[in-house]
């Protein structure tokens, strides 16, 4: 018996298709040159200001050879990993991040900078055209989490966990994509655009009361921060599912735009 022929349909655009291959070499290159920023004051404070009494995060080495880890209070010896590391020049030093992790990989504030605000732009841009793209075929409505989504999440997530043999009723885009989407695509990325907007030297200077909504420079720079772990930990999840759900399939519709709507 002959096998039934081979269906697909074109799933993304070619502007969807290249703003996300483009934001994720822009977010590689983000965290590294952000991590570099972060090397040069590796602290991170809720005030408005810098205040160790308020310190929420600190890496650094309080002797040679060690390299401790605070946070919140509690301190981590860390060495090897954050605090005391590899500087980049064939020996270690008192560095947050080791050099492997930097761009540049030597200690260099006003390299860093540059790296980090060129592909600012290039990693916003990106999201905008998604937001386009998505919006002219018509699912950007779809990937909004709303009410009626709410009490379908455990069961979508029970779903996940094989504690139900099928997903809750949905349409194209299941309930804890909808919330993922809604979460990562419209609050914690504006989030960290703005709070970048905000420590930028120079849009500071133009629009201090950005900054001053924020809560001031050092928590415009936690919120970015944090931003930057939570966008972390939504493209690990994103990778984790693309590997364990017909990895071949989705990686050919993101290369190609054509997915298997019939594959075993």
């Amino acid at each position: 018996m002959s096998a039934p022929p081979k269906t697909f349909l074109y799933r993304y655009s070619w502007l969807t298709r290249a703003s996300h291959w483009l934001w994720v070499l822009a977010f590689a290159v983000l965290v590294s040159s952000g991590l570099q920023i972060f090397n040069a004051s590796p602290n991170l404070d809720a005030s408005d200001k810098s205040d160790p009494a308020r310190r929420v995060l600190a890496i650094g080495s309080p002797a040679d050879g060690v390299g401790t880890t605070t946070v919140f209070g509690r301190t981590f010896t860390t060495t090897g990993l954050l605090g005391w590391t590899d500087d980049g020049m064939g020996d270690r030093g008192a560095h947050a991040f080791p050099a492997w992790l930097t761009i540049p990989g030597f200690q260099d504030l006003s390299g860093g900078r540059r790296w980090h605000f060129f592909f600012a732009w290039i990693a916003a841009f990106c999201w905008l055209a998604w937001i386009v793209s998505t919006a002219r075929r018509g699912t950007l409505r779809q990937m909004i989490l709303l009410p009626s989504d709410l009490p379908k999440l455990w069961p979508m997530q029970a779903y996940y966990f094989k504690l139900r043999k099928e997903p809750p009723p949905h349409g194209l885009y299941n309930p804890l994509q909808k919330a993922a989407y809604t979460t990562i695509g419209f609050i914690v990325a504006p989030l960290v655009v703005l709070t970048g907007l905000a420590l930028s030297p120079g849009i500071d200077a133009i629009a201090a009361p950005l900054t001053a909504v924020l809560g001031g420079r050092q928590f415009a720079r936690l919120w970015h921060f944090t931003g930057m772990l939570l966008l972390l930990g939504f493209f690990a999840i994103h990778v984790f599912q693309v590997a364990t759900q017909n990895v071949v399939n989705q990686m050919r519709s993101m290369i190609t735009g054509w997915y298997q709507t019939n594959e075993t």
